[in-house]
C-alpha cells in the first residue's frame, strides 16, 4: 500500500514538471505583413514552405522514386537502342554499351554502339556516340574493328534527341495535370487555361 502512495507521489510529479516546462498553447501573433495581399503570392509562399490545402486529400501518391526513368534523355537512348542487346547500361556512370549485333544475312558485320552522356539536358552536345563496325572474314576468325562515326551517329543522336524532347514535353504535361497549384507568375487578364 505505502509502495503504490509513493509510486503515485512520484508519477504525479513527473506529470506535473513535464507540463510545468511546457509553454500553455497560445496563440501566435501574426502580422499583416507576414502574408502578402496577393493570392497568387500566398499560395506561392505557402507551397514553398509546404502548407498547402486539398480537397478530399489530393493526391495521396506518396514518394515516386523516379530515378533513370525520370530523365527523358536517358529513357530516349534506351527506347531508341532497344533493338540492341546491351551489355551496360549505367545510369550514375551515364553511359550505355550495346552488345556487338548483326542481322541474319550478314553475319561477317556486326555493330556496336556507345553512348556516353554528358549532360541531362536535351541539346545538340549531350550526348557522345560511338560506332564501332566489325567486319569478319567468311570463317569468321579474321576480323577487323573500325570505329565509324559518320551519318549513322549523327542520325541517331537526332533520333534519340526527338524522342528526349517528346518525353520531355509529356512529363511537364502530365505535371501540371497532377499539381493544381499555378507555378510563375500570371500577367492581369491573363487565363491559366490558355496554355
Amino acid at each position: 500500500m505505502i509502495y503504490s502512495r509513493q509510486l503515485l507521489i512520484i508519477f504525479s510529479m513527473v506529470i506535473l514538471l513535464t507540463q510545468s516546462a511546457c509553454n500553455a498553447i497560445k496563440p501566435k501573433k501574426v502580422s499583416a505583413k507576414d502574408f502578402p495581399p496577393d493570392p497568387r503570392e500566398r499560395v506561392k509562399k505557402n507551397i514553398e514552405e509546404g502548407r498547402g490545402f486539398r480537397v478530399f486529400g489530393g493526391n495521396k501518391s506518396g514518394t515516386t522514386y523516379d530515378f533513370a526513368s525520370s530523365n527523358p534523355l536517358w529513357q530516349a537512348t534506351l527506347d531508341t537502342l532497344d533493338f540492341m542487346p546491351l551489355v551496360s547500361a549505367n545510369y550514375s556512370g551515364g553511359i550505355v554499351i550495346t552488345d556487338w549485333y548483326s542481322e541474319n544475312n550478314s553475319p561477317n558485320e556486326s555493330v556496336k554502339i556507345s553512348v556516353r552522356f554528358l549532360s541531362n539536358e536535351i541539346r545538340s552536345d549531350a550526348l557522345d556516340i560511338d560506332i564501332f563496325l566489325k567486319k569478319c572474314s567468311q570463317n569468321l576468325t579474321n576480323c577487323s574493328i573500325s570505329k565509324n562515326n559518320n551519318d549513322l551517329a549523327g542520325n541517331l543522336n537526332l533520333s534519340i534527341l526527338k524522342k528526349a524532347a517528346k518525353y520531355e514535353k509529356e512529363m511537364l504535361a502530365k505535371r501540371r495535370k497532377e499539381n493544381p497549384y499555378p507555378m510563375g507568375q500570371m500577367k492581369q487578364g491573363e487565363n491559366r487555361d490558355d496554355n
